[in-house]
């Protein structure tokens, strides 16, 4: 049994785009500057030399696996800056302290890839303790790293997940209420 010609475009139109796809993926671009802005009483812009002020220790080793839990590579040669750090100072507008636990905030590189934490997570819990923004690796300071600005979350089960390459946008954001 033959398959028809149309079935046969079909089969051979999706192999193109999958190939496409797979083959179109972009460099990440290195970022020089993060912005802070959603509900904020300022918007606020870190730039490399602002991010280099800030205290960095190196940390462990981190494989980066996938969805999967499947080892993907290592970062190696790790210093970092707790990403809470940077943001201590942004002021986010709110009548009052007891509904920060309604914010969250949404980490986007260059190419919207997005990542979201809650505040309670990043201020009130010890995975804040580990997000970092990674300052150095494999011996290259920030400036020099082709994958500035990158974040990782060491203490995540799949690495992965919230492995932020190119991050250039934090923007803090309220969840609606029902």
């Amino acid at each position: 049994m033959s398959a028809s010609p149309r079935s046969t475009i079909g089969f051979t139109f999706c192999i193109a785009v999958i190939s496409f796809s797979a083959f179109s993926q972009e460099k990440i671009a290195p970022t020089d500057a993060l912005i802070v802005t959603g509900l904020v009483d300022k918007e606020m812009t870190f730039r490399l030399s602002d991010l280099s002020a800030y205290p960095s220790k190196s940390i462990p080793d981190v494989v980066i696996t996938n969805h999967l839990g499947e080892p993907r590579g290592t970062a190696k040669g790790l210093k970092a800056i707790l990403i809470k750090d940077v943001l201590a100072n942004v002021s986010i507008k709110t009548e009052s302290p007891k509904v920060l636990s309604e914010f969250f905030l949404s980490f986007i590189a260059f190419d919207g890839y997005t990542v979201v934490y809650s505040w309670n997570e990043i201020f009130n819990s010890p995975t804040g303790d580990n997000i970092y923004l990674i300052t150095e690796k494999d011996g290259k300071p920030l400036a020099e790293m082709s994958e500035r600005l990158l974040i990782i979350t060491p203490t995540d089960f799949k690495t992965g997940r919230r492995h932020i390459k190119g991050l250039n946008k934090i923007v803090v954001a309220r969840a609606s209420r029902p």
